[in-house]
């Protein structure tokens, strides 16, 4: 696995597949269990990875102490990023919920004992609650930076004309969004935003719930499958898109999967993989190793392009 600078402004070498913790624990009825996870955990960092993602939300903080488990001992090796905004209980008070100062606070301390660690490599509000300004948002965030809790900041689901007024305020080093071949609606503002102020840039279920995988198709089981209210759903544009993963995986002797995870890794960004078995994990590894063709990658750009609105459409067209 390849390491690459996260964003521009850092000097932070990160492996270029991070490892999405969200499953890891079972507190919430599902999920990978303690023994699982470590497995996950081994084989992501053997295979070089340093770059692990997650919340006090999962599994209601089990996930963190897994991660803390594992990384007691070797906490230098490995980049973590955590989240808070929708707290670790399961019914938090009001008190304990949102982005707001009080919130962060109680949320850092919790996450950093579970952690078995003094910081956090980078903190964010897992979502804008809609309520809480920016400005006590930033304030929160650079307390921590100071104290050394945290090393970096960033911000996951915002808006980016939210999320671009707080990196031109305070100092904002990554951005998570959601980005995957079903989900592009980030190319009109977000990601441009990021690159411009030099934001590390993650990326969380490039396989859009499983689904491009194709193994729905097989009638499989999985994520979308058990939910009520699932976001995606094969319609005309995705039954193209994964028509043509499985043409080009023939290709690779790989899985569409694999191919769908290639693609995200070709946007200069960095991809998260959310495995609940260690034969994902490793599956999800590999696909570092395939290199999509100009002409493959722009195939699955053109079947996944979306139109960027106004006034993107507009400009496109008077500047020729």
């Amino acid at each position: 696995m390849e390491h690459k600078l996260f964003g521009s402004g850092t000097g932070l070498y990160a492996s270029e597949i991070i490892l999405g913790a969200a499953n890891f624990g079972t507190r919430k009825g599902y999920g990978t269990g303690p023994e699982e996870s470590e497995k996950i955990l081994k084989a992501y960092a053997d295979a070089g990875g340093n770059f692990i993602d997650i919340s006090d939300v999962y599994q209601f903080g089990e996930a963190e102490e897994i991660v803390g488990n594992f990384t007691k001992g070797q906490r230098s090796n490995f980049i973590i990023c955590s989240k808070y905004t929708r707290s670790s209980e399961p019914s938090p008070a009001i008190s304990n919920f949102g982005n707001n100062r009080k919130s962060m606070r109680q949320a850092v301390e919790q996450s950093l004992k579970r952690l078995n660690t003094d910081y956090i490599d980078i903190y964010m509000p897992h979502y804008d609650d809609g309520v809480t300004p920016l400005e006590e948002i930033a304030m929160g965030l650079q307390d921590l930076i100071r104290e050394g809790k945290i090393l970096y900041a960033g911000l996951t689901n915002f808006p980016a004309w939210k999320a671009s007024a707080m990196a031109s305020s305070t100092k904002l080093t990554a951005l998570q969004i959601e980005y995957n071949l079903l989900q592009r609606t980030a190319d009109r503002e977000l990601i441009p935003m990021a690159k411009e102020f030099g934001l590390g840039l993650m990326m969380y279920s490039p396989l859009a719930g499983g689904l491009l995988t194709a193994k729905y198709r097989k009638g499989e089981s999985g994520r979308i499958s058990h939910s009520t209210d699932a976001e995606y759903s094969e319609d005309e544009k995705t039954k193209l898109i994964i028509d043509e993963l499985v043409a080009i995986a023939e290709k690779y002797s790989a899985t569409p999967g694999q191919i769908a995870f290639a693609w995200t890794l070709s946007k200069h960004a960095f991809p998260l993989l959310g495995a609940r078995k260690l034969e994902q994990c490793e599956q999800g590894i590999k696909s570092a190793e395939i290199n999509l063709t100009a002409e493959e990658v722009t195939k699955l750009d053109e079947l996944s392009a979306i139109s960027l609105g106004y006034p993107h459409d507009l400009l496109n067209t008077v500047r020729g």
